[in-house]
């Protein structure tokens, strides 16, 4: 099987077999996924991010999965004024059925690296971890660029490049489970999902000296996020059920095509795109910037 192949199996399987995961959690103003997407775009609380969409006309999420970020987009913007549409290679009609009420919404099957240009222009486009997952991420990202009005904005989301160990026990895991069904590797997912909990219910706080040849920052950490941080992912989130969670594990370590990024890489596909960054947020895991396309 392709890359291709598998990473579109991946998330079709992903999201059709779990069409509400992380939904509630994404647009419930508190939890971890709500503040995490607002803190790292550059927003301190919901208004901000209300301010900020009540200027656009129309924001156009790139790679929508189930319509959760969609449905975050259109709580915090204005259904009478902007239009709100949301495109997906496998999972349009997912987000379509999730937001069947929403008001002056809708939803595309469109790939990254195909034919945009029917979908006219955008004030705001969202791509949340997406771009990773294609087969040219650069190339993806200018296509999305070709989508701007003058003065609109993209803001994305990439994996970045992590630590030695951990970046050879993520591609070890994502190797062994690439062929499987999806019931198969969604209980090797689970015996790693059940180690975060464990780790996670242990909390265990614990000091560590820095290690430059690991890339091991010296600090304080818990126990879970130390081996998250540096060693695997097995993500563990108590506001979200463990088949949430499981499927989050799922999510990183089955889809084959799954590139990691620097910050410097990323700067350079918004400078040579002429965007001018306006917001940048690099933590353990991802890159985010938000850059703006210059007016005429």
């Amino acid at each position: 099987m392709s890359e291709q192949t598998n990473t579109r199996q991946s998330f079709s399987d992903k999201w059709h077999k779990n069409a509400d995961c992380a939904f509630e959690q994404t647009i419930t103003e508190g939890t971890d996924i709500f503040n995490w997407i607002l803190t790292r775009n550059g927003f301190a609380d919901p208004a901000q991010l209300s301010e900020f969409l009540s200027k656009k006309k129309r924001i156009l999420d790139a790679g929508c999965g189930n319509g959760r970020v969609t449905a975050l987009l259109r709580k915090y913007s204005d259904e009478k004024t902007t239009e709100v549409m949301g495109i997906d290679l496998v999972a349009a009609d997912v987000a379509r059925k999730n937001l069947a009420d929403a008001k002056n919404m809708r939803f595309e099957t469109k790939d990254l690296l195909g034919d945009l240009t029917d979908l006219g222009k955008f004030d705001f486009i969202y791509c949340q971890e997406v771009l990773h997952h294609t087969a040219n991420p650069a190339g993806a990202f200018d296509n999305l660029v070709g989508l701007l009005e003058d003065d609109g904005e993209i803001a994305i989301y990439v994996y970045k490049q992590k630590a030695p160990i951990r970046e050879y026990v993520d591609d070890y895991v994502r190797n062994k489970i690439a062929d499987l069904p999806y019931e198969d590797a969604y209980r090797a997912c689970e015996q790693i999902t059940m180690l975060g909990k464990a780790l996670a219910d242990a909390k265990i706080k614990i000091e560590v000296p820095g290690v430059d040849l690991l890339e091991i920052k010296g600090g304080e950490y818990d126990l879970q996020r130390f081996v998250y941080h540096f060693f695997m992912k097995c993500f563990w989130n108590d506001e979200l059920s463990m088949n949430d969670n499981v499927v989050i594990n799922y999510d990183w370590y089955h889809p084959q095509l799954c590139t990691r990024h620097t910050i410097e890489e990323v700067r350079e596909w918004f400078g040579r795109c002429g965007l001018e960054i306006v917001q940048e947020c690099v933590d353990f895991y991802g890159i985010t910037i938000r850059g703006k396309k210059a007016g005429k």
